[in-house]
C-alpha cells in the first residue's frame, strides 16, 4: 500500500510540475510577444505594465503549481532537502503575490483617477449643452 502511494504522489507532483512549466512557459511567450510588439511601436512605458503584470501573474500560477507538487512530493517521505525546496517555493510565492497585488492596486487607482477625470472633463459638456 505504501509503495502504490509514493507512486501516486510521484505521477501528481509530475503532473502538477508539468502544469507549471506550462503556465510559465505561455507567460514568457506573451511577454516575449507583448515585449515585441512594444518594442517596434516604441511604446510607452505605461503600456509596458500590464504586459509585466501579465508575466507576473503567469509566474505566480507556476509557482503555485510547483508549491503544490513539492507539498505532495514532501508528504511522502519528506527529507531536509525537499524541505528546504518546499520553504524557498513559498517565500517566493508570497514575495511575488505582494508585489504582484501592490501592482495592481495602483493600475486600479489610476484607472478610477482617470475615469474621474474623464468623468469630471465631460459634465461641464453635458450641463452646458
Amino acid at each position: 500500500m505504501h509503495d502504490a502511494l509514493h507512486q501516486l504522489a510521484e505521477y501528481v507532483a509530475m503532473v502538477v510540475n508539468l502544469l507549471a512549466i506550462l503556465a510559465i512557459g505561455i507567460g514568457s511567450v506573451q511577454a516575449a510577444i507583448g515585449l515585441s510588439r512594444l518594442l517596434l511601436f516604441h511604446a510607452s512605458e505605461d503600456q509596458l505594465r500590464p504586459v509585466w503584470l501579465s508575466l507576473a501573474r503567469w509566474l505566480v500560477a507556476g509557482l503555485s503549481f510547483q508549491l503544490a507538487a513539492d507539498i505532495v512530493e514532501t508528504t511522502i517521505a519528506p527529507s531536509w532537502d525537499d524541505i528546504g525546496k518546499l520553504a524557498a517555493v513559498a517565500v517566493l510565492r508570497t514575495f511575488l503575490n505582494f508585489f504582484l497585488d501592490r501592482d495592481l492596486e495602483g493600475l486600479r487607482d489610476r484607472a478610477m483617477q482617470e475615469r474621474a477625470d474623464a468623468a469630471a472633463a465631460a459634465a461641464p459638456i453635458a450641463t452646458g449643452a
